[in-house]
């Protein structure tokens, strides 16, 4: 599956027409041109405004292409394989993210993981299966929340005890 990387990236970014030449889309991303080239003829990540056509011919990268360079660069180093990115970016796809601006991808250099929202985690190599996810800081707040109600509601109660005993004794 070919990968169109100027669809996971819409919102706030340069527009597309600026080219940058593949020197310069690489030395951006931190990977080198053979890496480049190699991830254009294998589809996994190709030139949105120009590819090469034959020897000789300049490839162009918009923007939004190089923000994917650098993604894949950074996968790979946390330890992940290039088979294991290609299927994560299949199910990115798949799953119908077009917007990676407000989301984050997480590895553990075994697994992807994207998270949408502090309660949803897909993991990316299992077939965009969810993922239970628990944020510990809203749990934390919650706990407060209901301890502080429980408290309310004891006070209450010990406040009619309190008004119970005081009639029953006078």
């Amino acid at each position: 599956m070919e990968f169109e990387s100027n669809l996971l990236f819409t919102d706030g970014l340069p527009n597309k027409d600026i080219g940058y030449r593949g020197a310069s889309a690489a030395a951006a991303a931190g990977i080198t041109y053979r890496q480049l080239d190699y991830w254009d003829r294998t589809g996994l990540a190709v030139p949105s405004i120009q590819g090469a056509t034959g020897s000789g011919s300049q490839r162009l990268y918009s923007f939004r292409d190089i923000l994917v360079l650098k993604l894949v660069k950074r996968l790979l180093d946390t330890g992940v394989s290039l088979q294991q990115i290609r299927v994560a970016v299949e199910q990115l796809a798949v799953a119908g993210i077009s917007d990676l601006s407000n989301t984050t991808l997480m590895s553990d250099g075994a697994r992807v993981y994207l998270c949408t929202s502090q309660d949803e985690v897909i993991d990316l190599l299992g077939q965009g299966q969810g993922v239970f996810g628990i944020a510990i800081g809203r749990v934390l707040r919650e706990v407060e929340a209901t301890l502080v109600d429980f408290a309310a509601e004891e006070a209450k109660v010990h406040d009619e005890l309190a008004a119970r005993r005081a009639l029953k004794i006078s």
